[in-house]
């Protein structure tokens, strides 16, 4: 008998829907690790694998015995048998075994990846656990099968750094109980090395190590040593997402500076899906730096600045009710800004004002459950989740002496978002927001934001991409620049190059994604880009605006995809068009992002 139809018959035999939960599914993971460690069964054709499939749903419904080595095309392996979605529901069918199959991160089934480099790579990586993905499953064995539930799971599965894809999907389907598979991909997550980048001009560089899934349970560690534009810093941070296997995640964090030192605490029960009922937390920071002040790309003064925050919250909801949900939050913020003079500087040093603000606050926010998934938009060959549905959040404080402020405020925090499909291959993103007090009877610190990105698809491996951005602010608090260069989307320009009372940015860009996978680590796409903005309003120093600024420029696109180290790696060329002469012809980018 083949190796897969060997394991289908050890889970049929070992895993009832009703112990799933009580620890089955780590020895579920310990069958499906030595399987794989054995190599047991080469890569089956297409052919094989339909017929397996429909063997599997007439023999008594495991879980399928030969699952594609790629995530992405489990779901078109649906059983004949199994019914769809819809007759499911309409059935009353419930969650029957629930088979959790964490992967390696090379797939040595494959004849390109069973190599002795990967081979060993695989030893050494300590894989996610079963128990850990099984804290995330929105079921469990016994619930109504809802397809909703499991497609939000998957959502959450891929938004774990330590994990490269994810499916969920029904496989199996008998007496009323539906069968689910959990299968994932790991990512390489000790990531030991030496760190460059470049934008603006300026270059930054480290040392770190760091493990993004500590003994298997996502848990991040790391220490880092790292040179940047404004400081150097020795890190040690501490995220546990999953604290105890439960939702409540535990954050630490320190830094030790070269101009002062930062604490951070984090524990909190956010609303982690949907339907969650609750939401409970509190975090601190504690801030000791010197803050620059930037003009055409220089630094030209500093002062000190002493940071504390604090906020403790608490949420309620219904949960998902017709298709949206719609949360209440409440908390208290603590928020104390100490400025003073650098000593034995040879920069200009005029500290802002100090601020203390102390206020109770309430918060509202309405979401519509409309998410849809993407391939080779801002990611290269990773399955992208996108909102698509109206998101709204109001945010409403009042800060008052009597609670320890040294003014009376109201402070306020309004968002919105929504996504739309105008035309076939079209994607339309929308984004607004607006923050700020109010205070003496007019606003301050009050920023308004407003975004929009486009996608059209012309093929499966050719997307044209524009952004659409500004920023308008009035009575800004004088801690706070708004700023535009080659750090924040202007790349043919100095970092922090112009500033003012506003900003706008346009962006297009023709993406090309590649089907070139060397050596079977990234993949490999390219990007022509033109980027368009300016700021208005006076900058505080005086200088005049240097009007419409525009650079354009070619760049190499790396998608990490077996390493939890970034997403997609930039290596761009940039050639501004506008500026003053002090501008050098061609910018040099190298960073790692989220995004394409």
């Amino acid at each position: 008998m083949p190796a897969s139809s060997d394991l289908d018959s050890r889970l049929r035999h070992s895993t009832p829907a009703s112990r799933v939960r009580r620890g089955s599914a780590p020895a579920l993971g310990c069958a499906l690790g030595l399987w794989l460690a054995l190599g047991a069964a080469p890569a089956a054709s297409e052919a094989d694998e339909a017929t397996s499939a429909a063997a599997a749903g007439t023999g008594g419904g495991g879980l399928l015995p030969s699952f594609s080595a790629r995530a992405t095309r489990l779901r078109s392996e649906r059983p004949a048998d199994l019914p769809d979605d819809a007759a499911l529901v309409a059935a009353g069918a419930r969650i029957g075994a629930i088979h959790v199959d964490p992967r390696e991160i090379f797939d040595t089934s494959i004849p390109e990846e069973n190599t002795s480099l990967f081979r060993l790579a695989n030893r050494l990586h300590i894989r996610t656990r079963p128990k850990t993905l099984e804290t995330q499953l929105l079921f469990r064995s016994g619930d109504l099968y809802d397809p909703r539930l499991l497609a939000e799971t998957e959502r959450l599965l891929r938004d774990t750094r330590y994990l490269h894809e994810a499916s969920v999907v029904p496989v199996a389907y008998r007496d009323g109980m539906v069968d689910v598979a959990v299968v994932t991909n790991d990512v390489w997550t000790l990531n030991p090395g030496i760190s460059y980048g470049r934008k603006g001009g300026a270059n930054t560089s480290g040392f770190a190590i760091e493990e993004l899934n500590l003994l298997g349970r996502g848990t991040q560690l790391s220490l880092e040593r790292n040179k940047g534009i404004d400081r150097t810093a020795t890190r040690f941070l501490y995220r546990d997402r999953q604290l105890g296997d439960s939702w409540w995640r535990l954050g630490l964090d320190y830094s030790d500076n070269s101009d002062g030192k930062e604490k951070g605490l984090l524990l909190d029960h956010d609303f982690f899906a949907l339907d969650t009922r609750w939401a409970a937390g509190g975090s601190f920071r504690d801030d000791d730096r010197i803050d620059p002040r930037y003009d055409l790309g220089e630094r030209i003064g500093e002062y000190r600045a002493q940071v504390k925050q604090g906020t403790v919250y608490g949420g309620w909801s219904r949960g998902l009710v017709d298709g949206h949900v719609l949360r209440w939050t409440a908390g208290v913020t603590y928020d104390d800004r100490r400025f003073s003079a650098v000593p034995l500087t040879t920069l200009p040093t005029v500290p802002p004002p100090d601020r203390k603000l102390v206020y109770p606050w309430i918060a509202a926010e309405w979401l519509q459950d409309d998410f849809r998934e993407a391939r080779n938009r801002d990611q290269i060959e990773r399955t992208e989740d996108f909102a698509y549905g109206w998101r709204a959040r109001a945010q409403l404080g009042f800060a008052n002496d009597a609670f320890g402020a040294d003014r009376n405020a109201a402070i306020f925090d309004a968002r919105v978002s929504r996504g739309i499909e105008p035309a076939p291959r079209q994607t339309w993103l929308f984004a607004a927001s607006v923050t700020g007090r109010y205070e003496d009877g007019d606003f301050a610190d009050t920023i308004l934001a407003g975004s929009t990105r486009w996608y059209l698809r012309q093929s499966d491996r050719r997307l044209l991409f524009a952004s659409l951005g500004f920023e308008a602010g009035h009575r800004l608090d004088a801690d706070r620049q708004i700023l535009l260069g080659g750090d924040s989307g202007l790349r043919g320009y100095p970092l922090r190059y112009q500033g003012g009372e506003g900003r706008w940015l346009f962006t297009l860009e023709q993406r090309a994604f590649t089907n070139w996978y060397p050596f079977r680590l990234v993949n490999v796409g390219a990007a022509a880009f033109v980027d368009v903005g300016g700021t208005w309003g006076d900058n505080r120093f005086g200088t005049a605006s240097q009007g419409v600024l525009t650079d354009v420029g070619i760049g190499l696109r790396l998608g990490n995809s077996r390493s939890a180290l970034g997403n997609v790696l930039h290596i761009d060329l940039a050639f501004p068009l506008d500026g003053d002469p002090s501008i050098k012809n061609v910018q040099l980018l190298l960073e790692t992002k989220r995004s394409f």
